[in-house]
């Protein structure tokens, strides 16, 4: 990047620091001031100079003292304003007489400011030893009157206009565009940095070539795209992609986010959005990534009443600027967003936004990857395995892994570890998803009971049926908002789920309920979300999987996870009242199935239920390998012990977590909630 190029605002940063003529000009005012102000302020003290008394002064000019004197009028008003001069030196007698002292004809400096009394005044005239000080009273008097008008303007200039000028970014620039140029040197970021996301990166490497070597393209007919739309979840790593492109690219990057363009004043959105294309023309070829764009690209003519004027001018501009009659070649805008659905058709359309990536939650393979991005920054122990903890962190974000190893860094230091070992990494995998454990919760022993039943129920069913995901543990330990919770763990990444496999996933969330019944004969609130979760689970079943065979293979209702307001309110169902209560009774017959399911497997398996209750009552805490052992044999191993002597303290975290596999979070689209803790 040249440094024509830089941005003004940027030019001064990192190197020596230059001070504007003008702000030189006023300090140096300001140092010169003030010594000269304490000079004056200090003369008499420098010079020596007495302050007599009235009496004193009487004195040495009724006895001849004075060597000589200078007497000032004030010459506006024509009064005493103060008298100086020399004075022998002189010695007050007891008796009230005063002997000068010889040879003092050198005479020591004197003032006074105090008016004269006539006689005083006349004996001193008489005295022939003062003399009138006639200053120039034209002068001084044009002083007078326009030192007041000059301090007034200064005080204007420096508070007022001067302030407004450098704001520069206030109420006299609200169309100035606030995008930020990114300087090469200062951006560290590169493709090196980003992982996880191997398409997408190839995409947007594409795009860097071009810019590096556009012939290479041009002499085939291909034009660079004047757009790219990056789409995906929170945390999966868009902006990090742009700062990589930012700093891989051999051109001038600017940066904006599309809040930056909304204002309360109309049309200065709009203002802004001609003003960066202004900026960008000067320094083509260049770059634009502007973040969150849903913020200013949402679709027009939706909500009571229209749209808001000022985001439709401001989304107006941009597409003029994008694709419109008079644009130019050499500028390539990227913008990123979670909420595509709710971008203007216009605006995603080719010629504006050419190429859409899609920046996907990362598999295995990819989790592994980022992992060891950032592992650079922190030290690990010896034992410590990526893969493994890549496998037990399905649906994770690029931004959750980063923090999981922040996390673990942490609860090792709070350790006083001297590296990070498997068990922080497993402890801060289960903070980052489902809260920290609340160990000082307060908890009756009917409470504990209660809790313990229910999340043995969940676990039993868990690991009996045929259908569900290997069981991670389970554990009576409040964590984050629930009391307990039952963590299952797929053996790799859940890509789809089939009917049986969710029918089962109801059978085990009304297991919690079940056991509760069993042991206290009464219902507790602590299975509210399990059944908000089977109720979800059940109706996508029916209305959008077609897995119903009464109401086949149609879609009912449309997807509204993000509807406008007034869209909402204007919308009719697309069935009928009849078909309504038919999903009704599907929905609840799904439910009903598994609950007579999960009570079948519970009075079957009285015994080992108990035996799992007792265990999370004495231990807290269950592998799920011990609680199958339960199921299998009647007995387990209890916790700290191990059934190989022979197994090293180095491969015993391996074993575990390798047994552990990784949270059931990845869900396919249609009901919200999933199934990888059950409280």
């Amino acid at each position: 990047m040249s440094d024509k190029n830089e941005n003004p605002e940027n030019e001064n940063k990192g190197g020596d620091m230059k001070v504007p003529p003008r702000t030189l000009l006023v300090w140096t005012a300001i140092l010169g001031i003030v010594p000269l102000v304490m000079f004056l302020h200090n003369e008499d003290k420098m010079s020596g100079r007495q302050q007599l008394t009235y009496n004193d002064f009487a004195y040495i000019v009724t006895n001849d003292l004075v060597i000589s004197g200078k007497i000032t009028y004030n010459p506006q008003s024509s009064e005493l304003k103060e008298i100086t001069g020399k004075h022998k030196e002189f010695t007050k007698n007891p008796d009230g007489t005063i002997t000068a002292t010889e040879g003092s004809q050198a005479g020591v400096s004197f003032k006074l400011k105090i008016p004269l009394l006539p006689d005083l005044e006349e004996a001193v005239w008489r005295s022939n030893k003062f003399q009138a000080d006639e200053p120039n009273t034209l002068l001084i008097g044009f002083l007078y009157s326009i030192l007041p008008f000059i301090i007034i303007a200064a005080l204007i200039y420096f508070f007022l206009i001067r302030q407004i000028k450098m704001a520069g970014k206030g109420a006299l620039s609200f169309g100035k565009s606030k995008a930020r140029m990114l300087a090469k040197d200062k951006n560290r970021t590169t493709f090196k940095n980003v992982a996880g996301v191997e398409e997408a990166k190839e995409e947007v490497s594409e795009l860097v070539e071009f810019l590096k070597d556009p012939k290479k393209f041009q002499k085939l007919g291909g034009k660079i795209p004047k757009g790219i739309l990056m789409i995906g979840a929170p945390g999966t790593g868009k902006t990090l992609l742009a700062k990589a492109i930012a700093g891989e690219a051999d051109a001038s990057f600017f940066s904006i986010s599309g809040s930056d363009f909304v204002e309360m004043f109309v049309g200065v959105g709009a203002s802004r959005v001609r003003d960066m294309f202004d900026q960008a023309r000067k320094n083509t070829p260049c770059l634009i990534f502007i973040d969150e764009i849903d913020a200013v690209g949402r679709s027009r003519g939706h909500g009571l009443g229209g749209g808001n004027d000022e985001r439709e001018q401001t989304l107006n501009a941009l597409l003029v600027e994008m694709d419109g009659f008079d644009t130019q070649e050499g500028i390539i805008i990227i913008a990123a967003t979670n909420r595509p659905d709710v971008l203007d058709p216009a605006l995603l359309r080719p010629g504006r936004f050419d190429r859409q990536i899609t920046v996907n939650l990362p598999d295995i393979r990819g989790r592994e990857a980022i992992l060891k991005v950032h592992a650079r920054n922190v030290k690990l122990a010896a034992n410590v395995d990526l893969a493994v903890i890549a496998r037990g962190t399905p649906g994770y974000s690029g931004a959750e892994l980063a923090n999981l190893l922040n996390e673990a860094a942490l609860l090792a230091a709070r350790a006083n570890r001297k590296a990070i070992g498997m068990s922080e990494l497993e402890e801060a995998r289960d903070k980052v998803r489902w809260g920290r454990e609340r160990r000082s919760l307060a908890m009756s022993d009917e409470d504990k009971k209660i809790t313990a039943w229910h999340e043995a129920g969940h676990a039993l069913i868990n690991v009996i049926l045929e259908h569900t995901h290997s069981l991670h543990k389970v554990t009576i330990i409040p964590r984050g908002q629930s009391l307990g919770s039952t963590m299952s763990l797929p053996e790799q990444d859940v890509l789809n789920r089939r009917k049986k496999e969710m029918e089962d996933m109801i059978a085990v969330t009304m297991g919690g309920r079940i056991a509760e019944e069993l042991v206290s004969h009464d219902f507790s609130t602590g299975a509210a979300g399990d059944i908000q979760q089977a109720t979800n689970i059940a109706r996508a079943m029916v209305c959008q999987f077609g897995m119903s065979e009464s109401l086949g293979m149609v879609q009912y209702g449309e997807d509204s996870d993000y509807v406008f307001l007034g869209k909402e309110m204007i919308r009719s169902k697309d069935y009928s009242e009849s078909t309504a209560q038919e999903i009704d009774r599907e929905v609840k017959r799904l439910i009903d199935e598994g609950y007579e399911r999960a009570s079948r497997i519970i009075a079957e398996n009285r015994d080992k239920l108990e035996k799992i209750a007792n265990s999370l009552l004495e231990y807290e805490t269950l592998d799920g390998s011990q609680v199958a052992e339960i199921i299998k044999t009647g007995d387990f191993t209890p916790p700290g012990d191990s059934p190989d002597p022979a197994l090293s303290e180095k491969e015993k975290p391996q074993k575990r977590s390798e047994e552990s596999k990784s949270p059931d979070i990845e869900m396919n689209p249609g009901f919200e909630g999933t199934a990888p803790a059950t409280a």
